[in-house]
Parts: structure tokens; C-alpha cells; sequence
């Protein structure tokens, strides 16, 4: 079991979502308005109850019904205390909300009218509980209660990004509202109580001030179709990891970045003690320090095929005296070859390319003539899209080594596919790939025959994954981590549009390409259709190389 390991800065906590059924239909659940406190980033926002646990909820393990604290840790993937994170859940829902999750000692439900008799009797243990002077031990032997955690599930695990002034270790947990009992607000850490539509609160007009970590709970609840289905998925959960957001900058001021948005492994790298300082966006001209041995220029060239523009690398060592080179010197842009220039530390003696499409090589010669330096790269083939002035000094072949200092050597991987010139350089000291558009971020790439060609394609990326690698540094977009998983990904995918393809051409064909894209491509919106049918037909030249279609005068059909 991988135990997972609170940071010292961050506090543990719960938080208990209940849940009950919409009048209308659909799922709703009870969230609080946070009064207002300065310094404090929660500060108004609407949350579901919940906080630190305290030293009494351990206390409270002998007056629970449900699991015990073995299989409670196990199920929160720690090696003990598991069920203190049960119990201050419940907790805090009495303390904000006035919510107890508790039974008989036989574990039979308290009808509403007992519940009824016991409030004002309860609600000073509230305040007690809140002012430490209590637990809910206390409070069980008082009244003679069980805590009922039977049904409590499960449902994400948070880590507030590091370098904020409160950190928060949170597990988060579903239950269905127990009959009887009516929300009352505490009016210290909750001014007002709401039983919310998750697309209500979602609405951009509702007023409600949401965290990422509840906005991505609602969106996750609205899901669902009931209270019932959205607890049994929640209980249905295994092995769930922690989410740990990350805080980096924009233009705009500073942004919360969630795990898979672009940008949050590169600010992990850059920035893993949260100063906040790195770019949370792509700053077109804005160098970004990726390495002792690698710097990032993006050119302003942003669009549908390029992402945030074509980023171009120097890669060198920090010696004064050692060559420094560029990888893909982007569009020919005065704009951009000035911030290439102003950004190299030294003289540029090396602008290499991954290949020749016009977003990638045409920067070449003109920053070339500027520097004096040689140019790498294979020439351009005779097809649409390709810079066919491109004239490099000399041509890489397949393990060619460019050595740019005592630390820094290139090695050339002719990675013919997404074009047949295709070329990725590592870096080998940083166990890292310039990938140029052979693997993209957050997007699979255009195969476009006939120079594109998605059986060497294919093949060349499985090819990378004996390979030591750490990240990726793609031609557009961040740096990107786990390579061997993005591209064991991306392989699969390709491989499920490639069943696709074969199942439109098995119930559509005979066909031509136009034909067959509404079928093989029904989860791409219609304005794309013209880009997927490149790579549709991409697809249907290797399942004939394959033997498993055919074509004749433009009509496919299967052999």
C-alpha cells in the first residue's frame, strides 16, 4: 500500500458533503457561506461542512458504529488513524450545521420526534465542541448515542497547493441527510446555510463564491441523477489519489492551476515550494527558465494548429564558452527572432529543426544570418504545408550526437510520421525530448498523408517507450511529465479511433473518405471535420498496408 504523506506545512481535515434529493429531481447539498475574515483565502466562499481534526476525535473511536480504524485507514490508503477523518467529518457537520450523524446503541435511527426533543439539549454541546471543551465521546456517553459512520463514503482526497498561508490535508466524504434533523447554521463559521443545485451553484450569475475543490465536487455531482446514484458511485471508489492544485501567474494576476490543465507539471518543476513566480500560461516572447540547460521562447503565432504558438528552445550549458543552440526557430517574425536573440545568454551557434512545417523551420535562415550559426534539419518534402525554402548546413541521421558543452549532448530520433522529416532531439543529461509535433500537449496530432503516415507514426512512438525519459518538451504548449503513460495514452487512443474507423467502414462502406468522418468521428465537433478526415484517411492507408482495406478510385471498402 502506498501510504500518502501530509505535508508538515498542511493541517488534517474532513469535510462531509449530505445529500439529499431535489424537489425538481436531481441531487442537493448542504453548503455554508464562510463568514468573512481577513487573510483568510476561504473568506466568504460556500463550502460543504468541515475542518481540521482535533485531538478528542480519536477519543470518540470507542462511540462508533461502522468500520473500525483499520479499515478506515486502509480505505484512506494510510497506515493508522483513518477513522479520526470519519469522525471529525461528523464533527464538524454538528458544529456548523447541526447535523448529527448518531443512533442508538443498537444502531436503530432516533425517530424525528426524539431528534426534536434533544435539540435544545444539544445545541450548547456545539459551541462546547467548537471551543475544544468537549468531544463527541462526551457528547455520546451524555445522551446515551452511537456515532453512525455506516454510511459515509468515500469520495476525494485535496491538498491545498503549497506556499498559501493555510494548507489543508482533506478527505472528503458523502452520506445521504438523515431523517429528522434541520440544518441550523452556527453563525461563527457559518453565516448562512443553502441546499444547492450543483447547477445552480455552478450558474456564472449565482453568487455562490466557490473553491476549486468544491467547484469540482458539484461539477462532479451533477452527474448524477439522484442522491442514491451519486453515493453509490461515491462508495463504489477505489484507490483515490490526493488532488494537489498549484498557484502560478498569468497576466491577469495570480491563477490556481488543477492536475490536468496544462501548465501544473511544468509549475510542480519550476516552482515545487510555491513561491508563485512561473508562468501559469504561455507568454508569447516571455523566456521561461526550464532548466540550467534549457530556456523557452514561444512565438506569437497562437491558433487552432499551433496551441499557444511554436515554442522554440535554447539548449546549451551555463559555460560562457559552449555552443548554444535553437530548436525550431518557429515562424520566420521579426518579433520572435528578436526575443530569441535577446533571451540566448551567448552567440547561437546551432538552429535546429524538428521538421519543416511552416510554424516550425522558416525562422531558420534569418536567425541563422543573424548568428553565424549552422543549420540542422532535414530538408523539406515536396508537400502542401512545407517550407520549401528551407536549405539546412547538414541533415541529422538517425543517432547523430551534437555536443553543446561538457554536460549538454542532443541526440537525433528520426521520428518520421506526423511528417516523413520528422526529427526529436534528447537531451539525455535531463532525460528529456524535444518532441516538436510528434507528441503534442493535451491534444493528439494531424496525421496528413501523403506525407504523414500513421503506421510509421504509430511505430515511432512505441519505440520511445523502452526509452529512459522523464519529460517532454513538445512544440507547443508546457512541459510534459510522465511521458511513458501520455504516450502509452496516446497510443491507445489511436488504436480505439482506428476500430472506429474500421467499424464506420464495415456498416457505411463501400465509401469515400467524406463519407466515412461522420461515423469514425462522432465525437468531433463538425467544423473539425475537414482536419479529422486527414487523419481518417491516415488511418485507413495503414489498415490497407495491413491488409484489412482497400481502396479503389477514391472508395473504401473492407478486404
Amino acid at each position: 500500500m502506498s501510504v500518502h504523506q501530509t505535508p508538515a506545512d498542511a493541517r488534517l481535515a474532513a469535510s462531509l458533503m449530505l445529500l439529499r434529493d431535489a424537489a425538481e429531481g436531481g441531487v442537493e447539498v448542504l453548503m455554508l457561506r464562510r463568514a468573512e475574515r481577513d487573510g483568510d483565502l476561504r473568506s466568504g466562499a460556500c463550502v460543504f461542512p468541515g475542518g481540521v481534526l482535533e485531538a478528542g476525535d480519536r477519543a470518540a473511536h470507542a462511540w462508533c458504529l461502522g468500520p473500525g480504524d483499520a479499515e478506515a485507514s486502509a480505505r484512506l490508503g494510510l497506515a493508522e488513524g483513518g477513522l479520526d477523518y470519519l469522525v471529525a467529518a461528523v464533527r464538524e457537520s454538528f458544529e456548523e450545521v447541526g447535523v448529527l450523524l448518531a443512533c442508538r446503541p443498537d444502531g436503530s435511527a432516533l425517530p424525528a420526534a426524539d431528534w426534536a426533543a434533544l435539540q435544545p439539549e444539544l445545541a450548547p454541546w456545539r459551541l462546547q465542541l467548537h471551543r475544544g471543551e468537549q468531544d463527541l465521546g462526551a457528547l455520546c456517553r451524555a445522551f446515551d448515542l452511537r456515532l453512525d459512520l455506516r454510511g459515509l463514503h468515500y469520495f476525494s482526497h485535496w491538498l491545498t497547493p503549497p506556499g498559501v498561508p493555510k494548507r489543508f490535508d482533506t478527505r472528503f466524504f458523502t452520506v445521504p441527510m438523515p431523517a429528522g434533523q434541520v440544518p441550523e447554521a452556527d453563525r461563527a463559521e457559518a453565516v448562512e446555510l443553502m441546499w444547492a443545485q450543483p447547477a445552480v451553484a455552478l450558474a456564472r450569475d449565482s453568487g455562490y463564491v466557490l473553491l476549486p475543490v468544491t467547484r469540482c465536487t458539484l461539477q462532479e455531482l451533477q452527474a448524477h441523477p439522484d442522491t442514491a446514484a451519486a453515493h453509490t458511485e461515491a462508495g463504489a471508489r477505489r484507490d483515490i489519489r490526493v488532488t494537489m492544485p498549484r498557484r502560478g501567474r498569468t497576466r491577469k494576476g495570480p491563477r490556481i492551476v488543477l492536475p490536468w490543465e496544462p501548465g501544473w507539471a511544468e509549475l510542480g518543476r519550476l516552482d515545487p515550494d510555491g513561491h508563485h513566480q512561473a508562468w501559469a500560461e504561455i507568454v508569447p516572447g516571455e523566456p521561461v527558465r526550464l532548466s540550467p540547460r534549457v530556456l523557452r521562447v514561444t512565438a506569437p503565432n497562437a491558433g487552432m494548429m499551433t496551441g499557444p504558438g511554436t515554442n522554440s528552445y535554447l539548449v546549451g550549458d551555463d559555460d560562457p564558452a559552449a555552443p548554444l543552440a535553437v530548436i525550431d526557430p518557429g515562424p520566420d517574425d521579426a518579433t520572435h527572432r528578436a526575443a530569441i536573440l535577446a533571451a540566448a545568454p551567448r552567440r547561437i551557434t546551432h538552429v535546429l529543426t524538428t521538421h519543416t512545417h511552416v510554424d516550425h523551420s522558416p525562422g531558420a535562415a534569418a536567425l541563422a544570418q543573424a548568428t553565424g550559426a549552422r543549420i540542422i534539419g532535414r530538408r523539406a518534402p515536396p508537400y502542401p504545408g512545407q517550407d520549401a525554402a528551407f536549405r539546412p548546413d547538414e541533415e541529422p541521421a538517425e543517432g547523430d550526437v551534437l555536443s553543446l558543452g561538457t554536460g549538454t549532448t542532443l541526440h537525433a530520433l528520426q521520428t518520421p510520421g506526423h511528417a516523413s522529416n520528422h526529427v526529436c532531439w534528447r537531451l539525455a543529461e535531463e532525460k528529456l525530448l524535444f518532441t516538436g509535433d510528434h507528441l503534442m500537449q493535451g491534444s493528439t496530432v494531424v496525421i496528413n498523408p501523403p506525407d504523414g503516415d500513421m503506421l510509421a507514426y504509430l511505430a515511432q512512438l512505441e519505440r520511445l517507450l523502452p526509452m529512459d525519459l522523464d519529460w517532454l518538451a513538445p512544440g507547443h504548449g508546457f512541459l510534459v511529465a510522465q511521458p511513458h503513460d501520455v504516450i502509452r495514452a496516446l497510443v491507445a487512443h489511436r488504436l480505439k479511433r482506428e476500430a472506429k474507423v474500421l467499424l464506420a467502414l464495415q456498416q457505411h462502406g463501400p465509401a469515400n473518405v467524406q463519407a466515412l468522418v461522420p461515423a469514425a468521428y462522432d465525437d468531433t465537433p463538425a467544423p473539425l471535420h475537414g482536419v479529422a478526415a486527414r487523419s481518417l484517411l491516415a488511418h485507413l492507408l495503414k489498415l490497407q498496408a495491413e491488409g484489412h482495406a482497400v481502396e479503389s478510385g477514391g472508395v473504401w471498402r473492407v478486404c
